[in-house]
């Protein structure tokens, strides 16, 4: 688990890292990798307490060991009978949980991501925005329904009895869930209104779609699991398109290249107030983007709609009434930074930054190339028209679901 992950992490550094000769990228690649390897120290940490306490490496082996005791479990084998080591169970879970946490950039523990979705190039936190938390979120999946597990009767075949506590690690790695998701919900929400940077802004909205994705894990029912899988499903492809969006409008706006201080070019857009009136020099990028922004903000009838209808109706049905509520009033105060973005867009007055009686080109000049136009045109519709033909993508989250709860 741990190599797996650290793989991954380490190509995420380096390209996080890559444009050396940009002071901001160098920071901000540099901020990622000293906080992953905190995170990753943490994930160490808790591996080698479970290791201590259990001596178990496998995660099945520790999944049952963690279902079958709790605080006042213990295992009658023959007559004799040993105290349950649930304290470094529940230790360990509970510090691998957190660097985990630390990884996805879920509250309180999500103050390195806005600074680095900022200062990296728009083109590296396209990947560092999605895939990274693919992966570790998977994992989480797989990794919560064993924790987290329930209480059940194993018939040994023999006349040993085996006595059932309450599992003291799930729980408490649940309540560890619901926490940071409430946090992130808050958070991601509140803090991105104040936001005038359009990275960052989208990075506070990542945070704010984390929070709904450990609302659904932490519930840990067969439809909130579904609700789940659709939810990061449609997370990855309006992000993806969103992103590749801003970088094709900055790619528009700065095809003169405009060079910094310290002589480097940049085609990244850095402020909202950059997007002014683009949507009449570039109509079909500025669509794309406000369809994005839409779905981002749960608006019907777009794909991220039914993302969050799913998971707030799973909440719902299990009990989950006051995080309901807030991933509601989360969702209508975070539409109001992605309107603001969209007001910028469509109805601010452009401002034409290149004089063109000094002979040069106009934006009206750059071409996209085919392969990020086709990009972009694939993302948009299948953002839109999710609601035309829904069953694919929801019949195979549901089946994914099942797989899962019948494994």
């Amino acid at each position: 688990m741990y190599l797996s992950i650290e793989l991954q992490s380490f190509a995420v550094y380096i390209l996080a890292a890559i444009y050396r000769n940009s002071e901001s990228a160098t920071s901000a690649g540099l901020k990622y990798f000293l906080l992953g390897a905190l995170s990753s120290a943490l994930i160490l940490l808790g591996s080698s307490l479970i290791y201590a306490y259990t001596g178990l490496t496998n995660f099945e082996s520790i999944y049952m060991l963690s279902n079958v005791v709790g605080n006042e479990g213990s295992l009658s084998t023959h007559g004799m009978v040993s105290q349950a080591p649930t304290a470094g169970i529940v230790l360990g879970v509970l510090i691998i949980g957190v660097g985990f946490l630390f990884k996805v950039a879920a509250a309180p523990f999500h103050n390195w991501a806005p600074d680095v979705y900022d200062g990296v190039p728009t083109i590296v936190t396209t990947w560092l925005t999605v895939m990274p938390k693919i992966s570790i979120f998977i994992f989480l999946l797989e990794f919560t329904g064993g924790a987290i597990g329930s209480e059940t009767v194993i018939d040994m075949g023999t006349s040993n009895a085996l006595l059932l506590g309450e599992n003291t690690s799930g729980a408490i790695f649940k309540n560890l869930l619901l926490t940071t998701s409430l946090l992130s919900l808050v958070i991601g929400t509140v803090v991105g209104l104040a936001q005038y940077r359009l990275k960052r802004l989208l990075a506070f909205s990542t945070i704010s779609h984390v929070g709904f994705l450990l609302l659904a894990l932490s519930v840990n029912s067969e439809e909130s699991i579904t609700s789940f899988l659709f939810y990061i499903i449609q997370y990855s492809i309006t992000n993806l398109d969103a992103f590749f969006v801003v970088l094709a409008l900055g790619y528009v706006i700065n095809n003169q290249i405009s060079y910094e201080n310290n002589g480097n070019y940049t085609t990244d857009i850095t402020y909202i107030s950059q997007l002014k009136g683009q949507f009449y020099a570039n109509p079909i990028l500025g669509l794309s983007l406000a369809l994005c922004l839409f779905s981002m903000a749960g608006i019907p009838p777009l794909v991220g709609f039914f993302a969050k209808y799913r998971v707030l109706y799973s909440a719902i049905e299990n009990g989950y009434y006051f995080l309901a509520f807030v991933g509601i009033i989360a969702s209508v105060i975070s539409a109001a930074y992605y309107l603001r973005i969209i007001r910028v867009i469509h109805f601010d007055q452009r401002t034409n930054s290149l004089s063109l009686e000094s002979g040069q080109k106009s934006e009206a000049t750059f071409v996209l190339t085919s392969r990020h136009s086709y990009i972009i045109s694939v993302l948009t519709l299948l953002v839109v028209l999710f609601i035309l033909s829904p069953s694919l993508v929801l019949n195979s989250s549901n089946l994914l679901a099942l797989s899962l709860f019948t494994a």
